[in-house]
């Protein structure tokens, strides 16, 4: 697990005006993403954001302000996607976030902030790109409140499958359809079985709901048949972004038997722009909260640094802005806000259970946390738990009413880490809307 080093020193001020105010990039962040210039045909690249403004990593690159692995590593953000980054390794990765910080703290050279300066460009101008070329998803379901709250909608007598605390489940997603933030999310066709029906009904899903997870992106892969043991799961992980992963709950339901979600998931999934690095969560690192029901770990599970720190605390929330309220100019309507360490298995647990059997991870994958919701009221991570699959809506505040998504409505997902001694870092945002279905004709 990372070291805390100057990196991380709460006190660093930038030279940027705009990274000392309070927001989601401060010097101590520094997170990661592809970008260009909005509604331009330029390449997309690399960048890094800094207050309101992102370092253009190509540019970076030709500027001569970098050497040896640094330079190495921005000329890799150089190209359209990640992934070569990525290849580099750990230690490129630090050297490159030690160097931009460097560059950027207060007491750098004048020289060396004008020559940065030409390579800034405002993040209200620029427009992004999914940052990797993503070869595999996989959605987990690690969330004890968030078990305990679907399963005793529907099984109130036996809510947890009898592995949920054996091991991290999961499936395999699907990657063509991961869009970022501002993905426009067409409503899904499908089948599903009404309460009382003998035969199923097609058409477009009328229980359309969201789920607050947060991305992980595997960094550096494994050779296929040689499991990541979990004291080292983490070198392998890059960093963390928000994740929406829209679920047609009729849809699901129907065809959850006796295979997992298929239909129900494969149509959209969003992602935030910016992946914050393990190298700037290190200071928010918090105990992992095992249950005490929960039965003894299997060996390959447990060790005592993930039961120390291997939870990170990162403060999640999740907004409704609905046509109406942007046809009125309202203002969203937050609905849930909870905390990724309540979860019921860590980053290097999901890392370890799923290279164990021998499958290879590869640099640029994305992992899924599952939906991460807490034990307290309001904090749960999707609609069919907040509004009991639909029997009890949610009022909003301009007198709407939502069981489930209607179209039109935007959902954001915010995230930050906060601790005294330390800045406050940011996630970002992930917004999706929802646009109508086609018609079951096509049309």
């Amino acid at each position: 697990m990372t070291e805390l080093d100057a990196t991380h020193d709460g006190a660093a001020r930038s030279w940027l005006a705009a990274a000392n105010a309070v927001g989601d990039f401060p010097l101590q962040n520094l997170p990661f993403s592809v970008f260009r210039l909005r509604a331009s045909t330029e390449a997309f690249r690399g960048g890094v954001a800094i207050g309101d403004q992102i370092v253009d990593l190509a540019a970076l690159a030709r500027s001569g302000l970098l050497h040896g692995s640094a330079a190495q590593a921005a000329a890799a953000c150089a190209q359209n996607r990640l992934n070569a980054f990525f290849d580099l390794g750990p230690a490129a990765w630090r050297a490159l976030r030690q160097a931009l910080f460097a560059l950027l703290k207060d007491d750098a050279p004048s020289a060396t902030q004008a020559a940065l300066g030409a390579c800034l460009l405002p993040q209200a101008q620029a427009e992004h790109a999914l940052p990797l070329q993503i070869g595999d998803y996989t959605d987990f379901y690690t969330s004890l409140d968030h078990a305990l709250n679907i399963g005793r909608l529907f099984r109130p007598d036996d809510p947890l499958s009898p592995n949920f605390h054996w091991m991290p489940i999961a499936y395999h997603g699907r990657v063509s359809s991961i869009g970022v933030s501002g993905q426009r999310v067409r409503r899904p066709l499908g089948q599903w079985l009404a309460d009382g029906a003998a035969e199923p009904a097609f058409g477009a899903s009328r229980r359309l709901d969201y789920e607050l997870e947060l991305g992980i992106y595997i960094g550096s892969g494994n050779a296929q048949g040689e499991p990541i043991a979990l004291a080292q799961a983490e070198a392998h992980v890059f960093g963390v972004c928000l994740l929406n992963d829209w679920s047609a709950r009729d849809i699901q339901r129907w065809e959850s038997t006796p295979l997992g979600p298929f239909l129900a998931k494969n149509f959209a999934t969003t992602v935030s722009p910016w992946i914050v690095t393990m190298d700037a969560l290190a200071p928010y690192r918090v105990a992992w909260p095992r249950a005490v029901q929960a039965p003894a770990l299997l060996h390959y599970l447990e060790d005592a640094d993930n039961r120390h720190s291997g939870a990170l605390d990162i403060q999640l929330e999740v907004w409704l802005d609905t046509a109406r309220q942007r046809e009125h100019g309202g203002a969203a309507e937050r609905l849930s806000r909870t905390s990724f360490r309540h979860q019921h298995w860590t980053l290097a647990q999901m890392v370890a259970h799923h290279t164990v059997g021998g499958c290879n991870l590869q640099g640029g994958d994305l992992l899924g946390s599952g939906t991460i919701s807490g034990p307290g009221e309001g904090e749960a991570g999707a609609l069919i738990e907040l509004t009991q699959s639909g029997r009890k809506p949610l009022e909003l505040g301009n007198g709407e009413r939502r069981g489930f998504l209607e179209d039109g409505d935007a959902v954001l997902l915010k995230g930050w880490c906060e601790k005294p001694g330390f800045a406050r870092i940011g996630l970002g945002e992930c917004r999706g809307q929802v646009v109508a279905a086609r018609s079951a004709a096509g049309g």
